[in-house]
């Protein structure tokens, strides 16, 4: 039973009882149906007591392409990922997905919130991705929002004027390594960095919560 004076998560209350979770995704095309994922990152974020976002843990897996999956060379060219290199330590999907899958729904209890939204820059594609090899392996226990998604690509065109990631981070003062990009873990936590940065950003501005809400985001 819980405590009627114990205060839910200030993260519950901040998006809809969402938890916005950080995803980034290296694969070998562009149809999530076709082409293999390869390597998934989900970067946790938490929140301290003023509403202020933090970047917290950072979870990758690398995977094995599906049986049948498409490797496009230069989506290979691209990301430098070599899908038959054994120290990459590829596993399955069921197995990478799931263990991606098992920290998200701890933090979305941990948080009280109700389900796990995901971040991503030019979301879609990410959302897209993860979606099609859940399916394919049968995990039916997906945290994540199956349409909702935030997407910083838009957000940082709205904030700094510019929809590409690295440069959106260099506008917001967030150092980004074009060397170290392309890799799903970098460019997760500089992503986590520019959402945190933009959110963190309206808070100061006096953008939430929106003057006519309560403290618990109750007309």
């Amino acid at each position: 039973m819980t405590d009627e004076n114990t205060q839910s998560h200030p993260m519950s209350r901040r998006f809809r009882g969402f938890l916005p979770v950080v995803v980034d995704v290296e694969t070998g095309g562009f149809n999530p149906e076709r082409d293999a994922l390869l390597e998934i990152a989900a970067v946790m974020l938490t929140m301290d007591e003023d509403g202020r976002l933090h970047r917290a843990e950072t979870h990758l897996q690398q995977i094995d392409p599906f049986e049948g999956a498409n490797l496009e060379q230069s989506a290979l060219d691209f990301t430098g990922i070599d899908p038959w290199n054994p120290e990459r330590e590829a596993v399955p999907e069921r197995e990478g997905l799931s263990e991606i899958f098992r920290p998200i729904r701890k933090a979305v209890k941990a948080h009280d919130c109700k389900r796990a939204v995901l971040v991503g820059h030019n979301a879609t594609f990410d959302h897209n991705f993860v979606f099609a090899a859940a399916q394919r392996a049968e995990i039916n226990r997906n945290p994540f929002h199956p349409f909702s998604t935030f997407d910083t690509a838009t957000l940082a065109g709205l904030a700094y004027g510019h929809t590409v990631l690295a440069q959106a981070c260099k506008l917001a003062g967030i150092p980004f390594s074009s060397k170290e990009a392309h890799s799903a873990a970098y460019d997760a936590e500089k992503t986590a960095d520019l959402f945190c940065g933009i959110v963190n950003r309206w808070l100061d501005l006096g953008g939430f919560p929106p003057p006519f809400l309560g403290k618990e985001g109750e007309q």
